[in-house]
């Protein structure tokens, strides 16, 4: 594990430490383990993740070095009414990343994927822990597709990447660096 910085605005929460891991079980699990010993808005990053998760439970595969796989960790204490649509929210803010980013344009299949030429480009998981109707903490799960060109036989004809779509190698710290600033946004318009 170490550290690295994301150029990131000093008043800004999240993203403000940022842990990098070589190789993880998967980032939601980690940021479980770890929650009550950082700081809000902690992000986790894996270059490899062996068991990640999907939505219900499924298998998240990824290719090493290739991918976003990331996690948020964060404070709210709000009440949980103002968080109910904030998979989609978060989905929303990827797809409006990459527009910014590159001017591609990605939708939504609901509640939590990122689709791309009708294939999936990634995922959202959002795991709320509340205590009498007030969010006491979030953990925010992104797996985005950035430069995996190989995929499983089993999601070969249903999953793909930027780089797949676009034949060109994309910049993964200036999607992470865009994504926080974005969520950033995001987080204080759900908390005002």
């Amino acid at each position: 594990m170490k550290i690295i910085e994301i150029k990131n605005d000093t008043n800004c929460i999240i993203g403000n430490e940022i842990l990098l891991y070589n190789e993880i079980d998967s980032t939601q699990e980690e940021a479980k383990r770890i929650m009550n010993k950082v700081k809000e808005g902690t992000v986790i990053i894996a270059n490899n993740q062996i068991d990640g998760k999907g939505t219900h439970g499924k298998k998240w595969y990824t290719e090493k070095n290739s991918n976003i796989i990331m996690s948020i960790i964060l404070f709210p204490n709000i009440e949980v009414e103002k968080l109910k649509n904030i998979t989609l929210d978060i989905a929303s803010v990827i797809v409006d990343t990459i527009y910014e980013l590159y001017n591609y344009k990605l939708t939504i299949s609901y509640p939590n994927d990122i689709v791309l030429n009708g294939k999936k480009l990634g995922g959202i998981l959002t795991n709320i822990s509340t205590q009498g109707g007030i969010a006491k903490d979030i953990i925010i799960g992104i797996g985005l597709n950035i430069n995996q060109v190989q995929f499983p036989e089993e999601i070969v004809d249903i999953a793909t990447s930027l780089r797949k779509e676009y034949e060109i190698i994309f910049n993964k710290k200036e999607i992470i660096e865009k994504i926080c600033i974005n969520m950033e946004k995001l987080y204080k318009k759900i908390k005002n």
